[in-house]
C-alpha cells in the first residue's frame, strides 16, 4: 500500500479498538454494578471496569475524531475575467 493522502491512518484503527474495547469494559463493569458477584474482590467498591471502560471510550472517542479520514473536498477554480 502507498503512503498517501488516500491512506487511512493506523490511528484511527487504534482509535475504534479503544473505543470497542472500553465500551465492552465499562458495559461489564455496569452489569457487575447492578448485578454484585457473591465473592467480590478487594476493591469492588471502587468499580474500576466501570472507570477504566469509560475511559476507554473516551480516548477511542478522541482518537476517531482526530484521524478520521478526510473527505476530499472539490477545490473551486477562480472565476476568469470573462465570467465575471
Amino acid at each position: 500500500m502507498r503512503s498517501g493522502e488516500d491512506s487511512i491512518s493506523i490511528w484511527f484503527f487504534v482509535g475504534v479498538s479503544l473505543l470497542v474495547n472500553g465500551l465492552l469494559i465499562a458495559c461489564a463493569g455496569i452489569y457487575e454494578f447492578v448485578r454484585p458477584p457473591e465473592s467480590p474482590v478487594v476493591l469492588y467498591q471502587v468499580h474500576a471496569n466501570v472507570w477504566w471502560g469509560g475511559l476507554l471510550f473516551l480516548a477511542g472517542i478522541i482518537y476517531c475524531l482526530c484521524f478520521a479520514p478526510k473527505r476530499k473536498r472539490v477545490q473551486r477554480q477562480p472565476l476568469k475575467a470573462e465570467e465575471r
